[in-house]
């Protein structure tokens, strides 16, 4: 019987409560028993703190138009599930992701039938999504990692075209380190034997474990050099920037994304120059010029001018609060704010709420939510922040600040990937 959408989303996210598994003998056994999709196709695979779903887009995007079918699986989704795996930018189709969510389930009933564990949701996603690349024989891959590196799902892989390390962080400490050092062991745990490695420039205490790693593993290990490239010009329409003699126009205004590029860019240099994919500079420059990124400096509307952005860790703050600073210093800023409790919420607030004006403070849809109130007592230490409204509904709080739009100055929605996703969804259907 076929499953409809509904039912095979519902089945996904059921798997939920099988918990975080960081592991591969799971993924391992189901993949083997759904013949090794994974065997059969190439990848880019990437990890990293911030910046990883927009690296791999801006990859992909190259790809595609050099006329590579080129699969992309990311995670989490910002508006529908379907996002999370794409051929060529466009995503799943229901129908098929039903019909594979099918096939996957009656392997897993006969795996858990042997006795063994049930797979945590990540792995029956990641399993679904390996089958789909290999049913449409994509020519590459491009996959994100969920959590960590050495024990994440998307590990499952044998040595990678380029193994790729966005910068690194302080996140998820209680599952992957507390420390950078060790928090770069398990990223760097995706570099596998005799490959090539490109990484974004990181602190010193974690460049040193990732160059260990790639000595210990035999690969060549390229750090990219973020710092030659020039922004030319920022504005809300878009980042204008230079890199080695080539001028690029970026649809995103983050500046962070200017450094994405160039790791993109490096990897594909890589992927020409090593593995023998052919791209030309117009199709460099389109690639790039083309990558939108839901949720990450994006703006909604000009007119008054609205902005979500996924920002939800220290790191990603940083890069907001420049962005802030570049596009709109001086301008009166209302920020509606929704963090989850087990971030570094004190240093976040520290990091943005001097470049901000008034507050709207609600809670992301998430058991792990910070409670409005509690975050808004954290932001009363702020004496110059003027609190508007409290409300642990995302909804009520996007109703007030619609209802008040005009009278608000710029608007910027951040701190949480499952807030700005119901955010994008109310503001551009209009249904708040």
């Amino acid at each position: 019987m076929e499953m409809t959408i509904d039912e095979a989303l519902s089945y996904i996210h059921g798997t939920h409560k099988f918990g975080i598994k960081l592991g591969l003998d799971n993924i391992r056994y189901l993949l083997e028993k759904l013949d090794h999709p994974q065997k059969q196709l190439k990848f880019v695979h990437v990890a990293g703190t911030n910046g990883k779903g927009s690296t791999c887009s801006f990859i992909a995007n190259v790809l595609s138009q050099a006329g590579y079918k080129t699969g992309l699986y990311t995670s989490p989704y910002i508006e529908t599930f379907n996002e999370r795996m794409r051929i060529d930018g466009g995503y799943i189709s229901d129908s098929e992701l039903s019909e594979l969510v099918s096939e996957v389930k009656v392997t897993i009933e006969s795996i858990v039938a042997e006795g063994r564990n049930h797979p945590s949701e990540f792995e029956v996603v990641t399993a679904i999504a390996m089958l789909y690349f290999k049913r449409h024989h994509c020519d590459i891959v491009i996959l994100e990692v969920g959590l960590g590196g050495n024990l994440d799902a998307t590990n499952v892989i044998d040595t990678p075209l380029v193994s790729v390390i966005t910068p690194l962080a302080l996140d998820h400490t209680e599952y992957l380190g507390t420390t950078l050092a060790q928090i770069a062991e398990v990223k760097g745990g995706i570099i596998k034997k005799d490959g090539i490695t490109v990484c974004h420039p990181q602190p010193l205490e974690a460049i040193n474990v990732i160059q260990g790693i790639c000595k210990e593993r035999n690969n060549d290990l390229i750090i990219v050099p973020v710092e030659q490239a020039q922004m030319i010009e920022d504005v809300v329409g878009g980042l204008t920037f230079k890199y080695e003699g080539i001028q690029y126009v970026l649809k995103m205004i983050a500046p962070y994304q200017m450094q994405n590029a160039v790791v993109a860019i490096e990897v594909l240099k890589v992927l020409k120059n090593i593995y023998n994919f052919k791209w030309d500079e117009e199709m460099l420059v389109n690639g790039i010029g083309e990558t939108r990124w839901l949720g990450r400096l994006e703006v909604l509307r000009a007119e008054p001018m609205t902005i979500i952005d996924g920002a939800h860790n220290l790191h990603g703050i940083k890069g907001l609060s420049v962005a802030i600073q570049t596009l709109f210093e001086g301008k009166p800023i209302t920020a509606v704010v929704g963090i989850l409790g087990d971030k570094d919420v004190d240093g976040m607030l520290a990091e943005i709420c001097p470049h901000i004006h008034r507050v709207i403070v609600t809670s992301p849809n998430n058991p792990r939510a910070l409670p409005a109130e509690r975050l808004a007592e954290k932001m009363r230490a702020y004496e110059h922040l003027e609190i508007l409204y409290v409300d642990d509904q995302i909804e009520n709080a996007v109703r007030y600040a619609e209802a008040h739009k005009e009278s608000l100055g710029i608007m910027i929605y951040f701190g949480s990937l499952y807030m700005i996703g119901e955010v994008r969804t109310k503001i551009l259907k209009g249904n708040h």
